[in-house]
């Protein structure tokens, strides 16, 4: 019989910080019937994200066999073991519009996960792709502002809303997906039906196999993660990124704009000495 291993991609914005932290929490409770990876520093699922993105803006052979490498070496890290496995990682996905000069809907996406998939079945695992999804109308405004905030994009609300404009739905990414994979191994849970937001990710863990009631017992998370800056904040990187700075240098100022969201709550210059 196949190992069970699900690639939760994502994608980007649909609560997946959150729904990783609450993995983590989760998982020695967990082991028993479960291994989770999630991309924490010092482990092969970051360098698996960053091949993620370079392939999916280039179709250059080498990034592809990046890739794979990169998949590789986070399958050689799992322990034996008849447990499922869930590899998640939002960047799985690929670039999202705004990154690097997307402006699609993650066109890449299914090309990318065939051979994975491939490669995950050679060793002996039952792949499936699961893609959690979220409402275009309020997911795109938090893509935008992501962009801004950790990708250096540098143009308005209104002038991505453009660029995106001939995006289509969700249906068309799931459609991709399951043409290039088959149906049967792909899965598109949406955001909003997720029923407790102290245990985000409740519908992966019925998707690996784990019980209801050992869900209802896992200790709810106290608070969410990777919130969305304020409005100001986000004006402010975003005229940043018009800046000729040093990449490392703009994301340490990105850092600190992040930290001090009281800097840029008022809607005018506060009164007073300084």
């Amino acid at each position: 019989m196949s190992r069970p291993l699900i690639l939760h991609v994502g994608v980007q914005k649909t609560g997946t910080t959150s729904l990783q932290r609450f993995l983590r929490r989760s998982a020695e409770a967990l082991s028993d019937s479960l291994i989770v990876r999630t991309p924490e520093e010092g482990t092969p699922m970051r360098p698996l994200g960053r091949a993620a993105i370079a392939a999916s803006l280039s179709e250059d052979r080498d990034r592809r066999l990046a890739l794979s490498d990169a998949f590789g070496t986070v399958l050689d890290t799992l322990p034996d073991g008849l447990q499922t496995v869930v590899l998640s990682h939002e960047n799985l996905a690929g670039a999202m519009p705004g990154n690097g000069g997307e402006t699609r809907l993650y066109p890449a996406l299914p090309g990318m996960m065939a051979p994975l998939l491939d490669q995950a079945a050679a060793r002996g695992f039952a792949p499936r792709v699961v893609i959690y999804t979220r409402r275009m109308a309020s997911w795109l405004p938090s893509v935008w502002a992501q962009a801004v905030r950790t990708d250096g994009y540098g143009r308005t609300w209104d002038e991505f809303q453009a660029e995106t404009a001939g995006l289509p739905g969700w249906g068309d990414l799931i459609r991709r997906l399951s043409a290039a994979l088959g149906s049967e191994r792909v899965t598109r849970v949406r955001l909003e039906d997720e029923p407790e937001p102290e245990r985000p990710g409740r519908q992966l863990l019925d998707l690996a196999g784990i019980d209801p009631a050992r869900i209802d017992a896992l200790p709810p998370l106290d608070g969410r993660g990777m919130e969305q800056l304020s409005a100001n904040a986000t004006e402010f990187l975003r005229r940043l990124n018009g800046l000729a700075l040093n990449p490392h240098a703009r994301d340490r100022v990105a850092d600190l704009v992040s930290r001090s969201q009281p800097l840029f709550t008022a809607p005018s210059p506060s009164e007073g000495t300084l």
